[in-house]
Formats: C-alpha cells, structure tokens, sequence
C-alpha cells in the first residue's frame, strides 16, 4: 500500500504592508520557504502587490480573496476551494457580523457547502470544531494592529492535509520565539 502524500496549504493574511506593518517577521519568512507549500489560501488585506508576489513565489497555486483594506476590485469576497478531499471555503471575515461570531460563521460554512472555513479580519489565531466542520482564522502574519484587540500576536496556519485528516500547525511568534501548536480534524463523511 502507498503512503498518503503530503499536501501543505499555507494560511495566511491580515499582513497590512506598509500600512501597518513593514514586513512580515525575519523568523516567519526563514520557516517560509519555496518548493514546500503546494498550496496558499489567504485571507487578503495584503495592502500591497509585492506580498502578493512574495506569497506567489512561495506557491504558484495562490488563492485570495479581498479584504476591506485591499484596493484589487478583481479579488473575489468568498471563493471556495477543493484541495484533496476537502472543500475549503476562504472569506476575509469583515462581512460576518459580529466579526468571529461562530453562528455567523457556521451559516458562512452551510453557505459555501466546505469542510473547512478559512477567514481572518480579527487579527487573532482560532481554530475550532463546530458541526463536524473546521473553522479556521490565521490571525495576522505580521501581527498588525487589530480594531478588536490591542494583543495581536504574529501567526500563520500550515495545513497537512492526508486524506480526510487535515491537522493544522498553528505558528504564533511570542516573545520573538515562534512556537508552534497542532490540531487534529477528521473529516466527517
């Protein structure tokens, strides 16, 4: 029998370069290395061509949708992606109201019809189960000044995905030390 294969998805946004931030940490981009993502999902709020070029060269299959502070109209709000056995469904989060609400989420995910919703906004890492499904929220890459909290640390999510299990690696830069945290989900049939 064959081996699963190894399927690493970056998620990432909420980066706000150079607005409010001049770039993302030098121990985020020493972790971040091309040939090593086959996929990113981004939760936009990029603010700027050049990390998307950045995250470009890190993985040719990019999938962005626009945040409240991006100005590239072609950007699509919602879009929904399907990557091995999932269906993930990626939104920048400033259109659920109230901002994380689970419940608002929970309908964003029945909307999308996904396994797992990615969105961001909040500027704040979470990850949880909720009806069998996964919900995500990266927090800020570069840990950018958030209108819901004044404690925003660094963090991305790196998914691996191996048949219907995804286990999540959360990266969260604390006391200029990354440290790391796993989540295991089993997708639900």
């Amino acid at each position: 029998f064959a081996a699963a294969t190894m399927v690493l998805v970056l998620v990432i946004g909420d980066m706000h370069i150079p607005f409010r931030a001049g770039d993302l940490p030098p121990k985020f981009k020493t972790l971040l290395v091309p040939n090593k993502i086959q996929h990113i999902l981004c939760t936009g709020n990029l603010c700027s061509r050049e990390v998307q070029d950045y995250l470009r060269g890190l993985a040719a299959d990019l999938h962005i949708v626009r945040g409240d502070f991006d100005d590239n109209a072609s950007l699509p709000d919602t879009r929904v992606v399907t990557i091995g056995q999932f269906r993930i469904g990626l939104c920048h989060g400033h259109q659920i109201v109230p901002w994380g609400s689970p419940d608002a989420l929970g309908s964003l995910q029945r909307q999308l019809d996904c396994d797992i919703v990615v969105t961001g906004h909040t500027h704040v890492f979470k990850a949880y189960e909720q009806d069998g499904k996964l919900f995500i929220n990266p927090g800020s890459a570069t840990g950018a000044l958030s209108t819901v909290t004044s404690e925003t640390l660094p963090s991305f999510v790196l998914i691996d995905l191996q048949g219907t299990t995804a286990t999540t690696y959360v990266y969260e830069l604390v006391d200029g030390e990354v440290r790391v945290k796993k989540i295991d989900y089993q997708k639900v049939a």
